[in-house]
C-alpha cells in the first residue's frame, strides 16, 4: 500500500487533482463521497497568502470529512514560501503539496509553477527548506520538463525525494505542450521503476476512462492516478473507476435524477460557502458536463449558465428533471 508520510492509502489510490476554480470544498465533498481517496485544494498563491488576500485565505478552508486532504501552494520566493508553510500549517492539512507544474503564463512568468522547471536547483532548494519547516508531509506536483529538449524528470524526482519529498505526482506533458497532444506516461513509469525511488509516484494527465486508469496501474505500474479534467461535472468518475477495477465492467450510467441532485447540492454548498453571487457564478462551469449528451438541451443549459438568481437555477434543475427524467444515458 502506498504511504505519504504516515498516511496509508489504499492500493492504487485515486487522487483529485488541484484545479483552479474547480477543486473547492463543495466539489471536493462530492468527489470524496464518490470514492476519491485524497483530495487537494485549488492552488494557493504564496504571495497572496502572506499579504492576506481574501481569495487566497479562503482557499485554506478544509473540513474533516475531506481527509486526507492536501493544500497546494505555489511560488518561487523562498521567504514567501516559508511564511506560507507556517500559515498553511494552521489549517492542519494532512499534506502540503508544492505546485511545480502549472503551465499558465501569469504563474510561469513569475518563475513559479512550471516556470521553476528551468531551475532544478531552486526547485530542490525550495522543497528542502519547506520540508525542514514543517512536520506535515510535503509532496510535489510537476511536469516532465519545460520542453521536450529539457526533460530531466528522473533526476528531478531523485533530487526531490532526497531532500524529503514524500510523494510526487507527474503530469505527462511538458510546459511547452500546455494541455495539447497526448500525455506521455512512459517517463513517469521510468521514474517509478528507478531502483533509487521509494516514495509513491502518481500519474496525471489524460486519465479520462476506467480503462486508462487500469492501463496506468497495470501497464505502467504507477502507484496511483491523479484525476483532473475527467472529474469536472462528473464526481462519479472515481466510483466508476473503482467499480471497473473490481468487476471488469462499467458502472451503469448515472441517471438524470442523480445528476440533478448532484448539481443541486453542488450549487447549494457553493452558496453556503462563497455566498450567493460567487456561489452561482463559480458553479456554472460544471453544468455542461453534468448534463453532457442530452439532446435539445441548449435552452436549459443557457438558463443555468446565465441566471444570476439561484432560484432560477434551481428552477432550471426542476425543469430538467420534469422534461428529461426518462432520458437514458448510454455511458
Amino acid at each position: 500500500m502506498p504511504k505519504i508520510g504516515d498516511i496509508v492509502l489504499p492500493e492504487f489510490p485515486l487522487l483529485l487533482a488541484p484545479m483552479e476554480d474547480v477543486s473547492d470544498p463543495p466539489f471536493r465533498a462530492l468527489c470524496k463521497e464518490q470514492g476519491a481517496d485524497v483530495v487537494y485544494t485549488e492552488f494557493v498563491s504564496s504571495e497572496g497568502l502572506i499579504r492576506n488576500a481574501a481569495k487566497s485565505v479562503m482557499k485554506l478552508d478544509i473540513y474533516e470529512k475531506e481527509r486526507p486532504v492536501g493544500i497546494q501552494i505555489f511560488g518561487a520566493n523562498l521567504d514567501s514560501m516559508l511564511q506560507t508553510i507556517d500559515i498553511v500549517a494552521e489549517s492542519k492539512p494532512d499534506i502540503i503539496d508544492i505546485n511545480f507544474g502549472c503551465p499558465v503564463k501569469k504563474v510561469v512568468s513569475k518563475g513559479a509553477g512550471a516556470g521553476i522547471l528551468k531551475d532544478v536547483c531552486l526547485m530542490e532548494q525550495l522543497t528542502a527548506e519547506m520540508v525542514k519547516r514543517t512536520n506535515i508531509p510535503v509532496t510535489v506536483k510537476t511536469r516532465l520538463g519545460w520542453d521536450h529538449e529539457s526533460i530531466r524528470i528522473l533526476e528531478v524526482a531523485e533530487r526531490l525525494q532526497d531532500v524529503g519529498c514524500k510523494a510526487i505526482s507527474i503530469h505527462g506533458r511538458t510546459r511547452a505542450q500546455m494541455y495539447k497532444g497526448n500525455a506521455d506516461w512512459k517517463p513517469i513509469a521510468e521514474v517509478k521503476n528507478n531502483p533509487r525511488m521509494h516514495i509513491p509516484v502518481f500519474g496525471n494527465g489524460d486519465v479520462d476512462t476506467p480503462e486508462k486508469a487500469m492501463e496506468m496501474r497495470d501497464s505502467y505500474g504507477l502507484d496511483g492516478a491523479m484525476i483532473g479534467r475527467a472529474s469536472i461535472g462528473n464526481p462519479w468518475f472515481f466510483k466508476q473507476v473503482k467499480h471497473f477495477f473490481k468487476t471488469g465492467e462499467h458502472l451503469a450510467p448515472i441517471s438524470i435524477e442523480e445528476r440533478v441532485e448532484a448539481a443541486r447540492r453542488h450549487l447549494q454548498m457553493s452558496i453556503d460557502w462563497k455566498g450567493e453571487v460567487l456561489g452561482v457564478f463559480e458553479t456554472r462551469r460544471h453544468y455542461t458536463n453534468y448534463f453532457k449528451g442530452i439532446p435539445h438541451f441548449k435552452e436549459y443549459r443557457t438558463k443555468m449558465v446565465t441566471s444570476d438568481d439561484p432560484k432560477d437555477v434551481f428552477a432550471a434543475f426542476d425543469e430538467v428533471l420534469e422534461n428529461f427524467g426518462d432520458y437514458q444515458f448510454t455511458h
